[in-house]
């Protein structure tokens, strides 16, 4: 037995962890039932032997396990009146039997009151469940409490620290996306696995209480991911009262986790459980997986009445594939539905590719999929509801653009750059997304940005770095020039239609005015002759007030290296978050942009390219990627500290 500052340390428990102390450690034992970790809150308020509280609290303990309909492991109860009244929660880890689960529960609930004798207030963990008691109301609040939180790891590092930290971030955000698809379900659970470079086996679970909404619970869960990010250690656990999250290289669950790490899905939704076939070689593995994804499938009738049957007054807004419609659903949830137009250019593949990516994504600047609905000629895709409708509907209203203030745009400029390194360099896949726009951003109700539709977004593996279609998809003015001439995207085409957007914020112009293509100014144009000419005040939109001169001088010249023709010459986006997060960082001289309006003897006529200004066509003939470059590798060379090119 190891002691610590008078906190014992068996080795039946605790060697195999290294306690990072964020609250009080109190004690851990060996017994099969004793806490790994638990906390008795004092300024919460204590009770005396014997009283009406202390009554209260033993009887509700007793009973709080006594319903045996409960078979998705999670208890939660309250008896007494005013300030004698006790609530309580239990929850078991998902994959636990209900005999096993309350057998737990029950074991704890003696333990707990044995370490906290007198404490009004308490929560502790068993490797397989959790109880908390409290004179307040702790469960049905919708509230994330995120304390007493406690981060216990593993004593052993990672072989491939790097490689196992990435792999380890893809797992994590596949559990999170399970769980968030699970809805409204009893059991807010997901386990499953990832096999790295190195066959390394990562097992991970992630869990919240049911009273969590989908919104909430994926809250508590990133905050417990973001404590492991820069940890190499080969096991680990983020306990809090709402939410907890654990991985090891080894199976610490009884359901049999996909051996891929894709799919990744708690028991009840698990391909062991479901009628499902295996896919064929008939190019219909899609199918298969969407149909895996069962959990995120509504009916066209639940639909048809959260939306008033798609009403013109619920209507949002209309685009290349279709409408989008405001909707509730019956548990009040508000929605987006995107309806497919049926003669819509997005067929089959598309729809499956959009439902599939974003059913995988996981970030604050993303908008998030709630499901999706395949019923007859009906396609439709049902997103997180984003209050205040797209960037564009501000940034280009003459009146409308005063509510967006510089902090605001600024803020708006950094979300999307993260959101794009996201997708570029920390999902576990290279996601080119491919019709960034300003209408393609949505902004909540705090002006947060999250980047919308993805059906014209290409995967990628990590060891490639472009790709190659002979039809163009996408809306003139946003697309990199090699994409638009040669049909070549990549990372860089993505950087190229952001840099684009950063000086539509800051200009308020769009990319090409409405009117004659031929006798207006494009933006690029503009902003790079005004550069030049070191009259940038020109560039900046006069609606603007109390801007910060070097956070705009710092955009312009983000945005203009982001546009520069050779893609090679274009930042990535780790470089363009440092870029606007630190001004330590020596920024390389813009060259001049690619237009492709008069300017250039090989600019591509309209005619050409397969898109109007506001939507977008898809594309889905010979499409290839390669891991080879066709230029040279990005890379910041000569560089000045003035504001102005020489």
């Amino acid at each position: 037995m190891i002691t610590t500052s008078g906190r014992l340390f068996p080795s039946g428990c605790c060697l195999l962890y290294m306690l990072i102390i964020i609250w009080d450690i109190k004690t851990c034992y060996a017994q099969q039932y004793d806490f790994i970790y638990y906390n008795c809150q004092n300024d919460k308020g204590n009770y005396t032997r014997n009283s009406t509280y202390h009554k209260n609290l033993n009887t509700l303990l007793s009973t709080l396990t006594s319903d045996t309909k409960i078979d998705y492991g999670f208890y939660n109860s309250s008896y007494g009146q005013n300030g004698d009244k006790v609530n309580a929660v239990g929850l078991c880890q998902g994959d636990l039997n209900q005999n096993d689960c309350r057998s737990c529960l029950n074991d704890s609930r003696i333990v707990l009151q044995r370490h906290c004798p007198n404490q009004k207030e308490a929560v502790g963990w068993y490797d397989h469940c959790m109880l908390q008691y409290s004179n307040r109301t702790i469960f049905g609040t919708g509230y994330v409490q995120n304390t007493p939180m406690v981060y216990l790891v593993n004593k052993d590092n990672a072989t491939n620290v790097d490689a196992f930290k990435q792999e380890r971030a893809s797992l994590m955000s596949d559990l999170r996306n399970n769980v968030s698809a699970a809805g409204d379900s009893g059991r807010k659970y997901a386990a499953g696995s990832v096999t790295g470079t190195d066959f390394q086996t990562i097992y991970g679970v992630v869990q919240c209480t049911p009273d969590l909404s989908s919104q909430k619970c994926d809250e508590c869960l990133e905050g417990n991911v973001d404590v492991t990010v820069n940890d190499g250690k080969k096991g680990g656990r983020v306990l809090t009262p709402r939410c907890h999250i654990r991985y090891e290289t080894y199976r610490f669950f009884q359901f049999q986790p996909s051996t891929s790490g894709d799919a990744l899905l708690p028991p009840s939704l698990s391909p062991n459980n479901r009628n499902t076939t295996s896919s064929s070689s008939n190019g219909q593995a899609e199918d298969v997986e969407i149909m895996t994804n069962g959990s995120l499938q509504l009916d066209f009738d639940t639909l048809r009445v959260a939306t008033s049957d798609f009403s013109n007054s619920n209507k949002l807004g209309q685009g290349g594939f279709g409408a989008v419609y405001k909707g509730q659903l019956s548990n009040g949830q508000m929605i987006a539905v995107k309806r497919l137009s049926k003669d819509s250019g997005q067929g089959a593949t598309e729809f499956k590719n959009e439902v599939l990516l974003l059913a995988k994504l996981q970030h604050r600047n993303l908008v998030k999929l709630i499901g999706f609905c395949l019923e007859g000629i009906e396609r439709l895709l049902i997103y997180e509801f984003v209050s205040n409708k797209s960037l564009d509907y501000f940034i280009f209203d003459p009146i409308k653009r005063g509510q967006l203030n510089w902090t605001s745009r600024y803020k708006i400029i950094e979300g999307v750059a993260r959101a794009l390194l996201y997708l570029h360099e920390d999902s576990r896949l290279r996601i080119i997304h491919r019709d960034l726009k300003a209408s393609n951003i949505l902004l909540d109700n705090n002006m947060n940005p999250k980047i919308a539709d993805f059906g014209l977004a290409k995967l990628f593996g990590t060891d490639q770095t472009q790709g190659n279609t002979n039809r163009i998809a996408g809306t003139y003015g946003y697309m990199a020039p090699e994409y638009a001439m040669y049909g070549q995207f990549s990372t860089k085409s993505d950087v190229f239609s952001f840099g684009v957007i950063v000086l539509e914020i800051v200009s308020g112009k769009r990319h090409i005015e409405n009117g004659n293509e031929e006798s207006v100014e494009q933006l690029l144009s503009f902003v790079w002759r005004n550069w030049k000419e070191r009259t940038a005040i020109n560039i900046i939109d006069p609606s603007l007030s109390n801007i910060s001169g070097n956070e705009v001088m710092r955009c312009i010249h983000v945005g203009l290296l982001c546009v520069q023709e050779d893609l090679a010459d274009r930042p990535n986006m780790s470089s363009i978050v440092l870029m606007l997060d630190s001004y330590s960082v020596t920024m390389p001289t813009p060259s001049e942009p690619a237009f492709f309006v008069g300017t250039r003897t090989r600019s591509l006529p309209l005619s050409d390219i397969h898109s109007g200004q506001n939507n977008s066509t898809t594309t889905t003939s010979s499409e290839s990627t390669t891991s080879k470059p066709s230029r040279r590798e990005s890379e910041n060379e000569a560089s000045v500290t003035e504001l102005y090119p020489r």
